[in-house]
């Protein structure tokens, strides 16, 4: 993870990959935009109180995608993951993967993460390290008012509960719908929130294989891309919105809450893209192309999937392999698998 003193130059200067400082609308899209698409933002009740983490899905009180019914555990698997029969290797894998996948079992949602010793939920507008996030949250309450439009300048951060700021947080990966996914997660607290659940992060060439699903599709939902059906090459960038330039401020903690004129967020919470569906069977994965960016594992850095801003059309074969392990922004989430034994 970067070093404290290292957090503010990254904030302001990280580029993310795929990122341009206007990034032209795809066809099909809602290109305009204007304060009010940033003014209304607001972090959800989840972050004003350090409030307990929901039951996981499929218990009393929990949330489940729209339209869509919590299934039962699969065969092997742990409830919130499914599994995945293995096959030959997928598209876009390198000859220096397995060449053969093995049955294993992943998350049918991207990960939220809750502390290990409290059982509450870590806000996932931070990072879920605390020496981080407060720092981050003392520099932004005050670059905040420094670079941006005016009506940007006045959206407030979203709160950093108390505890968090208190504590240390022992991340842990859950998988549940209806809830906002967890950002600025590097690979290295990805694969420690994963191990914590009793998992481990996905190899690249599972991922790719869970994300085309039983038809070997190159995306969740067909054979050629449809704008809108996964959230991936939005018409707005957040940093352009909040800082004018999309290249910098990508550790700002509003960036996640960014929203459309039409009021939809460019993070949406978990399954809400309901065509953005990687089948297997009558059961699904959700929001494998777009939402966050999600680390697989690699010892020098990779995350796959691309995140609701990228300006990409590759569907499941979208990957990003030139960050190390310890760097983190906005949109790297993360998903976890196992070998369901």
């Amino acid at each position: 993870m970067p070093t404290l003193r290292n957090l503010l130059i990254i904030s302001l200067c990280a580029v993310h990959v795929g990122a341009c400082s206007r990034c032209s609308a795809p066809d099909n899209a809602d290109a305009g935009h204007d304060a009010s698409a940033i003014a209304s933002s607001q972090a959800p009740p989840l972050d004003t109180a350090p409030v307990p983490a929901p039951p996981p899905p499929g218990q009393p009180g929990a949330s489940a995608t729209a339209g869509e019914t919590e299934p039962a555990p699969t065969r092997d698997c742990p409830r919130g993951m499914l599994r995945v029969p293995g096959g030959v290797p997928p598209r876009g894998v390198s000859p220096a993967e397995p060449q053969q996948v093995q049955p294993f079992c992943i998350d049918r949602w991207e990960a939220s993460l809750v502390d290990k010793n409290t059982g509450m939920s870590i806000s996932p507008y931070y990072p879920p390290e605390r020496r981080a996030a407060v720092h981050i949250a003392a520099t932004w309450e005050k670059q905040r008012q420094e670079i941006g439009g005016d009506a940007a300048r006045q959206i407030p951060l979203p709160p950093l509960p108390a505890w968090q700021r208190q504590r240390d947080v022992e991340p842990v990966a859950v998988s549940r719908a209806g809830v906002v996914p967890n950002g600025y997660m590097s690979g290295v607290i990805a694969e420690r929130a994963c191990r914590n659940a009793g998992k481990r992060l996905c190899r690249h060439d599972e991922w790719i294989l869970a994300c085309e699903g039983d038809k070997r599709q190159r995306y969740p939902y067909g054979v050629e891309y449809r704008q809108g059906a996964c959230n991936i090459f939005r018409a707005l960038h957040p940093a352009a919105e909040l800082h004018d330039n999309a290249s910098i401020g990508h550790l700002d903690p509003r960036l996640n809450l960014v929203k459309e004129p039409s009021g939809d967020p460019l993070l949406r919470r978990t399954g809400a893209t309901l065509k953005c569906r990687s089948t297997w069977g009558d059961e699904a994965l959700w929001d494998m192309n777009g939402n966050l960016d999600e680390w697989v594992e690699d010892d020098r850095g990779r995350f796959d999937g691309g995140f609701f801003s990228r300006s990409k059309r590759d569907g499941c074969e979208s990957t990003v392999t030139a960050h190390r392990k310890d760097y983190f922004d906005y949109s790297t989430g993360a998903r976890c698998c196992s070998s369901g034994d």
